[in-house]
């Protein structure tokens, strides 16, 4: 049987370029109107008895190639479990091998989160007591911008994530933190919700995310550089979900996103923005040591470069949100690769792992909630 690569379904990303013999040639599609490109999912027909060499051969044009190194790409029979499959990466080809024992076999940069079971997320929420359904507003292809509301609490909270559809990772996590707040059962959850309440975005990004993006909309704009004038007929998105924020006010935000090449999970903050005060600022580093010292799944000692004083960039989420409304805001970052400290040799960093982090997450807001 001659095998068949095939993309063509939610959240897919490859074209096939050659097979020959047992060395299959692949390319990663750009972003519409767009150069960036690093997300890929595709389907394996035919694979059966035969051990095929898959190459992304245009990996090292991509828009981040120092992610490459030290990863491993995710393959499942079955779409529900993605383990980790020895990936190599030399001379600006992506390659891993595939030993021909079932015949039908997904590939993806990460365990995917497409808009199938972003719709079964928000059906199933929106159902369970205590929880509001709001369409904020609508994607440049129409798509709805579903916010979650749940607490009753003076504190609002807002959690959004997939500003860059290709880090399906961050939906994994909402996912988990969605679960949590649901829990009847968790004191530390009812504790929370009667303190606060939450708005949570589980993907600001549903266009990107269908067509398979790494990190733009419809229209190949990166939504998280969109905040400070965002607009209709470019970033709708941004537009509706910054207007209800603005209806709500903010006193804590995270928005949750991957990092292509750090092994690691770590926060990015706000410095550097013009209402920056050093009390505003020591929150956010007190919450980062309490998260740390609450799961190994956390670090602070990776991450970006700080902002000089007054040299943040306001187009992006975090600093605008820190800026506009005196909020602690976060970008958490979760690691394409595994995180180092507490690596796992068969999965690397996991959607399980993600959805637990997120509950760490939520258990250290509810240890500084009343200082918020």
């Amino acid at each position: 049987m001659s095998i068949t690569i095939n993309a063509a379904f939610d959240s897919g990303n490859i074209d096939l370029v050659s097979v020959t013999g047992d060395v299959v040639d692949l390319k990663i599609r750009r972003d519409r109107e767009s150069d960036f490109f690093q997300w890929f999912y595709f389907r394996v027909a035919g694979a059966a008895g035969r051990t095929l060499t898959f190459r992304v051969v245009n990996a090292g044009d991509s828009a981040y190639p120092q992610g490459w190194p030290g990863y491993s790409a995710r393959a499942s029979t079955d779409r529900l479990a993605w383990r980790q499959t020895p990936t190599r990466y030399a001379d600006g080809v992506l390659e891993w091998d595939w030993d021909g024992s079932d015949a039908l076999v997904w590939f993806a940069y990460f365990a995917p989160y497409t808009m199938e079971q972003h719709e079964a997320l928000i059906a199933r929420t929106a159902a369970l007591p205590g929880v509001t359904h709001r369409e904020l507003g609508q994607s440049l292809d129409g798509q709805a911008i579903d916010c979650l509301t749940i607490g009753n609490g003076p504190k609002p909270v807002w959690l959004y994530a997939r500003q860059h559809p290709g880090e399906s990772m961050a939906e994994w996590w909402m996912e988990g933190a969605l679960e949590r707040l649901t829990d009847t059962a968790d004191p530390v959850t009812q504790a929370l919700l009667a303190k606060a309440t939450f708005h949570v975005v589980p993907n600001m990004n549903p266009d990107g995310t269908r067509r398979g993006h790494l990190r733009t909309n419809a229209a190949g704009v990166n939504l998280n550089r969109e905040w400070h004038e965002p607009t209709p007929e470019r970033s709708p998105e941004v537009l509706c979900v910054r207007n209800a924020m603005d209806a709500s006010g903010v006193a804590f935000a995270m928005d949750v996103h991957g990092d292509e090449a750090i092994p690691a999970n770590f926060f990015a903050g706000f410095e550097g923005i013009p209402n920056w005060s050093d009390a505003q600022g020591e929150k956010f580093y007190d919450f980062g040591r309490r998260l740390e010292a609450h799961t190994q799944d956390f670090q602070t000692a990776q991450g970006y470069g700080k902002s000089a004083p007054g040299k943040a960039n306001l187009s992006m989420s975090t600093n605008q949100v820190a800026n506009r409304f005196g909020a602690l805001s976060f970008t958490l970052e979760m690691p394409f690769k595994d995180h180092d400290l507490n690596a796992d040799a068969e999965f690397g960093w996991s959607p399980e792992r993600s959805k637990q982090l997120a509950h760490s997450c939520l258990e250290v807001l509810a240890d500084v909630i009343d200082t918020l």
